[in-house]
């Protein structure tokens, strides 16, 4: 599926400096081979760079490229001095992998994450029709049992219902195969409507300028919150990006303490604070750890819980606030954990949320614990919102990025 974080950075764009001619150009035969030099003193400008810990010295002459070939070609001069108050290094583009490996990879187990929804659905509508020669009342029945069973909904399952039996009046249906493409359409009609009616589908859609990207995560306590933030973290940085996690649930004791786990592990820095403290006042610190290290991603924890929804809601408002004034356009996305084993009343904690916070994705956890996996179509038809991860298994890359045209195949094929 290519890259799992698909944000422009700076690895994206590597200056040769081809079209600025140098200032002094010096000289040199090509076929002249000299001996090495000894080093001479640094200009100020220089020594001013090379005094950052984590910054090498460039070189002050261009050298020829070398006689083995490299992925990419050796930066030439810059069209404009180095920022000295950046104290990262350009990251080297990374070569593409070989996608058609990656794919296999990735459908396959996709297709294994979904294999108990796959035969709660599949296999049930085979049984179905077997041996019927024609679709009637009952079958149409025991279909929408079939449907309702796999937690498609109550809403999704009556429109596909209703257009089957309208094809089958009209002698366009015949035979199973048919059956599956109609029901293979809706359900990817709805995910992919659901992808680019309002929300956040991409975050290539947050011009690569804006740092840090400030990602909320909501959900209640239980549905994989934490372990979400921690695969983020992981297989974002494992990009070659900076990662910054910041604790702001302090109102459950074990929450940073989880935190603090998932941060060791994929060797991300962690901001937080001791418990009761104001959450705003650990997104400001927060805010400005990521601003001073230039930080690409800041991913905020935040309290999993509606026992009190008037405070949830004065809570994130506040975070909002305190984000947008210190990052352009923060929070660039608000996304809300939902446990797929908890089906319907999933879908419930979904639409408490949609009150108390300005939702812009889902993340869809523990899809390859549940026979129900066909929530995922239920929460897209009625929040109208993006899927924008799933979680398939336990490991860090098991988080993979949502596509519902893979999904809706894994669940027939």
């Amino acid at each position: 599926m290519g890259l799992f974080w698909k944000r422009k950075n700076k690895s994206d764009f590597i200056s040769l400096g081809l079209n600025t001619p140098l200032e002094e150009p010096v000289a040199v035969p090509a076929a002249e081979a000299l001996p090495e030099p000894a080093p001479e003193p640094a200009s100020p400008a220089l020594t001013e760079i090379s005094s950052q810990p984590s910054i090498s010295q460039p070189p002050a002459v261009l050298e020829s490229a070398p006689a083995a070939p490299q992925p990419v070609p050796p930066p030439g001069p810059t069209t404009a001095p180095f920022d000295v108050r950046d104290t990262k290094l350009p990251r080297p583009a990374t070569p593409a992998a070989p996608q058609p490996v990656e794919d296999e990879t990735f459908l396959r187990r996709f297709r294994r994450a979904i294999v108990s929804t796959r035969e709660t659905l599949a296999s049930r509508i085979e049984d179905v029709v077997k041996g019927r020669k024609e679709i009637d009342a009952s079958t149409l029945d025991e279909l929408e049992e079939a449907l309702i069973s796999a937690d498609i909904g109550v809403q999704t399952t009556t429109e596909i219902i209703e257009d089957v039996r309208a094809k089958v009046n009209r002698q366009s249906l015949k035979d199973v195969d048919e059956l599956k493409r109609v029901i293979k359409q809706h359900l990817l009609d709805i995910l992919e409507k659901a992808e680019h009616a309002r929300g956040v589908a991409s975050e290539a859609s947050v011009p690569d300028d804006v740092r840090p990207y400030v990602m909320m995560i909501v959900g209640v306590n239980g549905t994989g919150k934490t372990t979400t933030i921690g695969k983020l973290a992981q297989r974002i940085k494992g990009e070659g990006n900076d990662v910054l996690i910041c604790a702001a649930d302090t109102f459950r004791a074990a929450a940073t303490d989880q935190l603090a786990i998932w941060a060791a592990r994929a060797d991300v820095p962690l901001i937080q604070q001791r418990q009761g403290t104001d959450p705003a006042a650990v997104l400001f610190d927060a805010l400005k750890a990521a601003s001073a290290r230039n930080s690409d991603v800041l991913i905020v924890d935040t309290a999993g819980r509606l026992h009190n929804k008037a405070n949830l809601m004065a809570e994130l408002d506040k975070m909002k606030r305190v984000a947008s004034r210190e990052v352009k356009g923060a929070p660039h996305e608000t996304l809300l954990v939902i446990d797929a084993v908890t089906g319907q009343n999933g879908l419930s904690q979904a639409r408490e949320f949609l009150r108390t916070a300005n939702v812009t994705g889902l993340v869809l956890t523990k899809l390859d614990g549940t026979a129900k996996g066909g929530i995922a179509v239920a929460i897209a038809k009625e929040l109208n919102l993006p899927i924008r991860y799933c979680g398939i298994g336990e490991k860090a890359d098991d988080l993979v990025v949502f596509d519902p045209k893979t999904y809706v195949d894994g669940l027939f094929d």
